[in-house]
């Protein structure tokens, strides 16, 4: 299916964000951060104006304390994604699309919420499969961008033990907190967890694509080919471009090697 009829994953105006905040003299951010922001703001239903997400009291809190801790597994301090929030209010403000009063409260809204967001990140209790393995690949040294070496890693925890495989998940770095691998039935939390994340992602995606196939119907142009045939073929695709952005979000491909390769080390269901 084309996304580019679709419309599935959005483009974001993260490397012009980047362009505008280095010209205003402010402190750098990740690219990868602003990246997932914008794209998670957008997807949880933020309003756009001229291709950037609206900011309000509800938004960041749905975003900092609602979404980012069920998909990313930061490279580095967990705090960038609340810095990327910051220079999105400094862009609105400079665009006139909030006054100083208002300024003020977004940004001490995003720097509590953000410490929220790093304590989220380090709770065992709250991780899903792919933030979890992305840990364990990276303590390892595993590259991230060598698909191949990711495989094999799998691989060789496979052989593992439960027991040590187990034990092995109670030694992740960066998380905090009992996660009571030894408990019946944790796994299959986890799988839980991760399954609805997942699911909800599904659902921005769905929802951004009717969105703007409404604009295409309202201004008498036809429906994607893709459209045409079964309604399955939609729901598919919307399945596949979630999965990829969980990948993107922990490591590359890893969500899709655990659903397809390796559901055995990463189950969802009874």
């Amino acid at each position: 299916m084309d996304d580019e009829d679709l419309h599935l994953i959005p483009r974001t105006r993260a490397a012009e964000l980047l362009s505008w905040a280095a010209e205003a003299g402010l402190d750098p951010v990740p690219e990868p951060a602003v990246r997932t922001v914008l794209t998670l703001l957008e997807l949880g239903g933020a309003r756009l104006h001229e291709g950037f997400p609206e900011l309000s009291s509800p938004v960041l809190e749905h975003l900092l304390y609602e979404q980012l801790h069920l998909y990313v597994q930061p490279v580095g301090d967990p705090a960038q994604y609340a810095a990327a929030v910051r220079l999105l209010i400094e862009h609105q403000r400079a665009a006139r699309r909030l006054n100083a009063k208002r300024r003020e409260k977004l940004l001490a809204e995003a720097e509590w919420q953000g410490e929220v967001l790093v304590s989220l990140l380090r709770r065992a209790d709250l991780v899903t499969w792919p933030r979890l393995y992305a840990l364990l690949l990276r303590a390892d040294g595993v590259p991230a961008d060598d698909p191949a070496a990711v495989r094999a890693w799998l691989a060789a925890f496979r052989e593992l033990p439960e027991e040590e495989r187990h034990a092995a998940f109670d030694r992740a770095p960066d998380l905090d907190g009992d996660g009571n691998w030894d408990q019946p039935g944790r796994p299959l939390l986890v799988g839980v967890s991760t399954d609805g994340a997942r699911r909800l992602l599904e659902q921005g995606l769905m929802t951004r694509s009717y969105r703007n196939l409404a604009e295409l119907n309202a201004r008498g142009l036809p429906m994607p080919a893709e459209l045409a045939g079964e309604f399955e073929q939609f729901e598919e695709a919307v399945a596949q471009a979630a999965i990829d952005l969980c990948g993107e979000w922990t490591v590359p491909g890893l969500a899709r090697l655990l659903l397809e390769e390796f559901p055995d080390l990463a189950p969802e269901e009874y």
